[in-house]
């Protein structure tokens, strides 16, 4: 509703939330994630572009493959399963890895490549409102995150390539759908503007 949708806003802005007039700040680190049913609407409105374009990535995670399955059907009790969880990861070591996602060098061309996938999506017929600068910024951020990740400090073609439809899709409107609507058909329009514009070398 668009009582949550303020809310949500609020944290994804301001880094902060609003209970009865008192203001609390969020921790540091912090994320934010969401879920959206495929075909349930009922009761909801679709987010508005503006807040849609705050999100890093849509990530469609589909059904498990069936041993993955089994194991779910298998295992124990949800509730139970939360209360042996342990941490794989300290504040501070995530923290450093936030650092030194920073610190991966990306080389002009490569910002270049970016600018120029961004561009595409404004320009291609098949889309009403292509990526924005915060979209082209957060693939930037997110390519040297990937390149961390893959025990580099530079980034490659590679990194952008496999990241732009997961950071794109849900930006863009297509000529079809509306906000958020068309996240698979924006997806296979990103593809297809990835596999049309040349890799620098």
């Amino acid at each position: 509703t668009p009582k949550t949708q303020s809310a949500l806003l609020e944290a994804m802005s301001d880094r902060q939330v609003s209970v009865d007039k008192v203001t609390y700040p969020l921790p540091t680190p912090f994320m934010l994630l969401a879920t959206q049913n495929p075909l349930e609407y009922s009761g909801t409105f679709p987010l508005p572009e503006s807040q849609l374009d705050r999100f890093t990535m849509s990530i469609k995670m589909g059904y498990p493959d069936s041993n993955y399955e089994r194991e779910i059907i298998k295992s124990k009790d949800p509730a139970l399963m939360l209360q042996e969880l342990e941490p794989v990861v300290t504040t501070e070591d995530l923290m450093e890895m936030q650092e030194l996602v920073h610190l991966a060098r990306v080389d002009e061309d490569l910002v270049g490549y970016i600018l120029e996938i961004a561009a595409a999506t404004r320009s291609h017929k098949g889309i009403r409102l292509g990526a924005s600068p915060r979209a082209a910024k957060t693939l930037y951020r997110c390519a040297q995150a990937r390149a961390v990740l893959l025990g580099r400090n530079y980034c490659v073609p590679d990194d952008i390539k496999g990241l732009a439809a997961p950071v794109f899709a849900h930006r863009i409107i297509t000529l079809e759908t509306g906000p958020g609507e068309g996240v698979d058909g924006a997806q296979a329009l990103l593809e297809e503007i990835v596999a049309r514009i040349g890799v620098p070398v």
